[in-house]
């Protein structure tokens, strides 16, 4: 069960996802359809919040690629956190989670904003019981439901299907300046346009993980801090070289894009934009 996301892609999600279609699945959480929808039903439940007013899905939005349109993400009591909440779209593809990827395995990462004090803030025994599950019951059905959430059949994959028109002429002259001259598939690469690397910007003092394009272009803000607002602005902070600092990545650098150029490249990411699903 570990085929490469670029099958998956290339099929354009025809229908929900199978079973084995091609996500790579520990043998220690096998997928299954009852897991899935346990973990779903989780996920939107606010009995996981200690004062029952959020749930996962409060800021990880179906409607918006399963983030929100916050700067930073907003937690129980109205608590403001310091990071951008981050699209979840293919994480079963993940190497690493959340913005500094401190948690190697989705299995890691699910029950972490559950605990978390600024974000849902309940203890993990108690939240399982109010659920009626063993933690390691609740983890698995959450982990496997985030599984299956996956972004494809955007016109960037039609093209790499084969469909010569599926990108205008703008949106090809974006992608070889994406893969050329601005440099962006360094971090962004592969079927997921991510390396699951950290990387320092020059924004928040430190390197964090590239995220996935996928479905960028309608969801902003951007940055692990969600301190750019467009994504002209995000693309203009990477044309002048990022924020200067001692820990800057050698690739960050000034571009010269022209005005031309700029709108090709927003152009490109606007075609990484495609159907969200999730589920089985």
């Amino acid at each position: 069960m570990k085929g490469p996301l670029l099958l998956l892609l290339a099929q354009t999600l025809p229908v929900p996802l199978g079973l084995d279609a091609y996500v790579p699945i520990p043998a220690s959480n096998p997928l299954t359809r009852e897991k899935v929808e346990l973990g779903k039903r989780l996920f939107f439940d606010a009995r996981l919040s200690v004062d029952g007013s959020i749930s996962c899905a409060s800021c990880h939005d179906p409607k918006l690629a399963f983030t929100d349109a916050r700067r930073t993400a907003v937690g129980v009591a109205g608590q403001t956190g310091d990071r951008r909440t981050p699209r979840i779209v293919n994480r079963a593809y993940g190497k690493a989670f959340f913005w500094d990827g401190r948690a190697a395995t989705l299995e890691d990462q699910v029950l972490q904003p559950v605990s978390n004090p600024k974000e849902m803030n309940l203890d993990i025994e108690t939240a399982a019981r109010r659920v009626g599950l063993t933690v390691a019951a609740m983890r698995d059905a959450l982990a496997s439901y985030v599984r299956t959430i996956v972004s494809g059949d955007s016109p960037y994959d039609r093209y790499l299907a084969g469909g010569s028109g599926a990108l205008t002429a703008q949106q090809r002259a974006g992608l070889r300046l994406f893969r050329g001259k601005a440099g962006c598939a360094s971090c962004h690469l592969g079927p997921n346009l991510t390396d699951e690397k950290l990387h320092d910007t020059g924004i928040g003092g430190g390197a964090f993980k590239t995220p996935t394009l996928r479905e960028a272009a309608r969801t902003p803000p951007y940055m692990h801090d969600g301190s750019l607002a467009t994504l002209d602005e995000a693309i203009e902070f990477y044309d002048k070289g990022g924020k200067p600092g001692p820990g800057l990545d050698a690739d960050i650098r000034p571009l010269k894009l022209n005005g031309e150029e700029k709108a090709a490249l927003r152009a490109f990411l606007e075609a990484l934009n495609g159907t969200v699903r999730d589920g089985l």
